[in-house]
This record gives structure tokens, C-alpha cells and sequence, in this order.
């Protein structure tokens, strides 16, 4: 049987931590952030945990990446 892959878009797009929670990046931090004001800025910065029904829902993508 041949090996399981894991989900190549996934993997750019989360990252799991030293205790196994999986942190999601997000939208419109990209480009034309000088157009943006600077409360959506700080409000933009960090990157939150994700949900847990997300993360039960992602499993199976998730099982074979590695923080």
C-alpha cells in the first residue's frame, strides 16, 4: 500500500504547535496594508488558534504534518 500524503495546500496554510493546537494565518495581511487603518493593522497582526470543530473537521489532512 502506498504511503499517505498530506494535504499540499494545507501546509502552507496552518501551523501546529509545540502543544498540538493549529494556528491559522489571516486574510487581508498581504498587500496594501498603507491604505489600512492602524487599529485594523494591530488587529490583523498575530495568528489565531483555530476552532476545534475545525480542527476535528481537518484532522485527517492535518495527521501527517509535523509542527
Amino acid at each position: 500500500m502506498p504511503k499517505m500524503k498530506s494535504h499540499s495546500s494545507l501546509k502552507d496554510r496552518v501551523k501546529i504547535t509545540g502543544t498540538g493546537k493549529v494556528m491559522r494565518y489571516k486574510a487581508y495581511k498581504n498587500h496594501l496594508m498603507y491604505g489600512k487603518s492602524p487599529s485594523q493593522k494591530r488587529t490583523l497582526s498575530g495568528q489565531p488558534i483555530m476552532a476545534t470543530g475545525d480542527v476535528k473537521r481537518l484532522k485527517q489532512q492535518l495527521s501527517l504534518i509535523k509542527g
